[in-house]
């Protein structure tokens, strides 16, 4: 497979196991908060490579199966991130099927109106939840790093704030008292999954040889 196009600088270029261009750019943003030159491209660039299967049981699983599978199908230095919320009176569900909680070809919207269905009879204060976040960089050869993070709140029986995606509306955070939704990028990414999982993340690629 060919490397993508010169970014024109001396960034690292690292390919995302995503076709989300939401989820790319919220990795683009907290990578360039950190001062460091990484080109982020996704599977965009490669539409004839089949999809990797995701059957692992853990989201740690997960995202080393993709990050091996898209490496290896490509060629280049791969991130792969499974991400998703648990929810502790649904037993963790929707867990690692967070992105087809209301089925395979749901949308955002869908998997948020089968999660308030579900919900639909708990009260207030069993609506704990968490966002956890798995992260692994791979290379043909092997895994070279992995990391996770996870961010508490409850979850509310209506959506509220118009940023963000996923489950970002019905998720208050612990932390910032406000949904994801309702706040500006660098509020969510300083306590967000994501952004937790990250941090160990780049510190690795400051020091790293891949630089």
């Amino acid at each position: 497979m060919g490397a993508p196009a010169d970014s024109g600088d001396s960034a690292l270029a690292i390919l995302l196991a995503t076709r989300n261009a939401k989820k790319r750019r919220e990795l683009e943003r907290i990578a360039a908060a950190a001062a460091l030159r990484i080109h982020f491209f996704d599977l965009d660039l490669y539409p004839d490579v089949p999809t990797a299967p995701e059957e692992e049981a853990t989201f740690a699983g997960n995202a080393r199966a993709k990050a091996l599978w898209y490496a290896r199908a490509t060629g280049q230095i791969c991130l792969a991130d499974d991400s998703g919320l648990e929810v502790d009176a649904l037993g963790g569900a929707p867990g690692v099927r967070s992105a087809r909680y209301a089925g395979p070809q749901a949308g955002d919207a869908d998997n948020r109106r089968a999660l308030l269905a579900a919900l639909r009879d708990v009260p207030a204060e069993r609506r704990t939840a968490r966002f956890r976040c798995a992260l692994a960089l791979a290379d043909e050869e092997g895994i070279l790093f992995e990391a996770d993070g996870t961010t508490e709140g409850t979850l509310l029986a209506a959506e509220r704030g118009g940023s963000g995606f996923g489950y970002d509306p019905l998720f208050l955070s612990t932390d910032l008292g406000r949904t994801f939704a309702e706040v500006d990028s660098a509020e969510k990414d300083r306590v967000s999954h994501r952004g937790r999982a990250l941090a160990p993340l780049l510190a690795f690629l400051r020091d790293a040889p891949l630089l």
